[in-house]
């Protein structure tokens, strides 16, 4: 066969590899991908997930049994979705091949409030048309279950968005800071105004301009 049909027929297969081998004659087989949920608490603050692996073990004499065991994964604060903890040699054992490793890999379970974007958080926050337009005080919930007060002097429009520093995700790669934390405002309206209301809100705003 000329050589450079050779060349080509080995650079498809290298293309789709299914499991290497060494010198040694082993072969190392893909590995497993197991699915970890976390909370966005949980990525914030850190925590340890348990799991279970069972796994198909050779026994001296050839044959097959199944073992269990029992691992532990230790969430570090700031983690995101994504992020793959690798148990090397934790998977199947098949004759002439290395046991399989195991790769973790971190989800984001949906937040009933927050929503997630790198290291920041966002939030909606929902205010009647009054408070708006004539400001007020409200309490805004925080990660975690607390809750920080907070003063609006401006008008208020709908899409309205005011930053606050330091109250989002924690950043792996700078221990101690924090993103921040966007919040949105959404301006509720009234569904229905009497005309004498209707006069008096154009004879507020014609002379608010």
């Amino acid at each position: 066969m000329p050589p450079h049909l050779n060349s080509r027929n080995a650079s498809r297969r290298s293309s789709n590899p299914i499991m290497y081998s060494n010198s040694s004659g082993m072969v190392k087989p893909p590995p497993i991908e197991k699915k970890i949920e976390c909370t966005l608490e949980d990525l914030c603050y850190g925590c340890k997930k348990k799991i279970m692996i069972t796994r198909d073990v050779l026994t001296d004499t050839g044959g097959i049994v199944q073992e269990e065991e029992l691992v532990t994964i230790n969430v570090q604060p700031g983690w995101k979705k994504g992020t793959k903890i690798t148990f090397e040699g934790k998977g199947n054992e098949r004759p002439g091949a290395y046991r399989e490793d195991i790769i973790c890999i971190i989800s984001e379970k949906r937040h009933e409030l927050f929503r997630r974007e790198g290291d920041d958080l966002e939030l909606s926050v929902e205010i009647s048309l009054v408070k708006a337009l004539t400001g007020c005080t409200i309490l805004v919930p925080l990660l975690g279950g607390e809750h920080m007060t907070l003063t609006l002097d401006n008008i208020i429009h709908p899409g309205y968005e005011k930053i606050i520093f330091g109250q989002g995700m924690p950043i792996s790669s700078e221990p101690g800071m924090r993103g921040n934390l966007k919040i949105t405002f959404l301006v509720e309206f009234p569904t229905q105004l009497s005309y004498n209301q209707r006069s008096e809100v154009v004879r507020i705003l014609q002379d608010s301009s």
